[in-house]
């Protein structure tokens, strides 16, 4: 199995924090934000291999950051740092873009765990993995438990098998508090639809889009978060998360 980090964004509501800093490289609780993103995976077996896909402008930060963090660390699986060659806003591929670049340039042929450079919490990832690998295409939820704060995320609706039955970006009446996590897994299988997606047309830029489209196609499966989970968008969630992950 394959993981991929979402890391090829701007963050310019983080200036001047981002300017110079990819955001996932910024400091949580004295650690890169990336370092906690990875510890949710550490349980997972199956992970052979970790990318990294970012831009022109921090893809060499994340080249160093790489061999430092993998010091000491024998058991971490290799990790390559794809370029998508963004230089800003204007020019960039989109989240869905850079998920078929890299599956595209790095001939991924395996089960794919995706995971957004800037999504916190603590849970352990290994039983998402195991859920998925039983049922299929599978996105991580996590329970708002606000109807009003929901106009804020993708609603997400499911059956009493956690099988997607609607799936709604940013609804100005939500049904459910059940909110999109940036947090994918894409059996092997599935990746042909992905690249499918695109040469439609689709929008390439936010990546709940995909799960929009794919589950009208074929089933595909919610998995509930547990804990605490931030999305780091804001110096409010950036100084929340310095004072949980402490």
């Amino acid at each position: 199995m394959k993981l991929l980090i979402l890391a090829a964004g701007y963050a310019t509501r983080l200036y001047p924090l981002t300017k110079n800093k990819a955001k996932p490289l910024l400091a949580v609780a004295g650690r890169p934000m990336i370092e906690h993103v990875l510890a949710t995976t550490e349980g997972i077996r199956e992970l052979d291999r970790i990318f990294i896909v970012t831009n022109e402008k921090f893809a060499r930060d994340f080249e160093a950051w790489a061999v430092a963090y993998r010091k000491g660390r024998p058991h971490c699986p290799p990790i390559t740092v794809v370029n998508d060659h963004s230089t800003d806003d204007s020019n960039k591929l989109g989240a869905i873009g850079d998920i078929k670049l890299v599956i595209d340039s790095q001939k991924v042929d395996d089960d794919l765990l995706i995971i957004g450079g800037d999504n916190l919490f603590k849970s352990s990832l290994a039983e998402l993995v195991r859920f998925a690998a039983k049922r299929g295409p599978t996105l991580g939820v996590y329970d708002i438990g606000n109807l009003d704060e929901m106009k804020k995320y993708g609603s997400v609706t499911v059956d009493d098998n956690d099988r997607i039955t609607e799936f709604v970006e940013k609804p100005p009446q939500p049904k459910t508090t059940l909110a999109a996590m940036c947090l994918y897994y894409y059996p092997r299988a599935v990746l042909p639809m992905i690249d499918q997606y695109v040469k439609q047309g689709n929008n390439p830029d936010q990546p709940g889009r995909l799960v929009a489209w794919l589950y009208q196609r074929q089933p595909a499966y919610a998995y509930q978060i547990r804990g605490h989970w931030l999305d780091i968008g804001s110096f409010e969630t950036l100084d929340q998360a310095n004072r949980e992950f402490a």
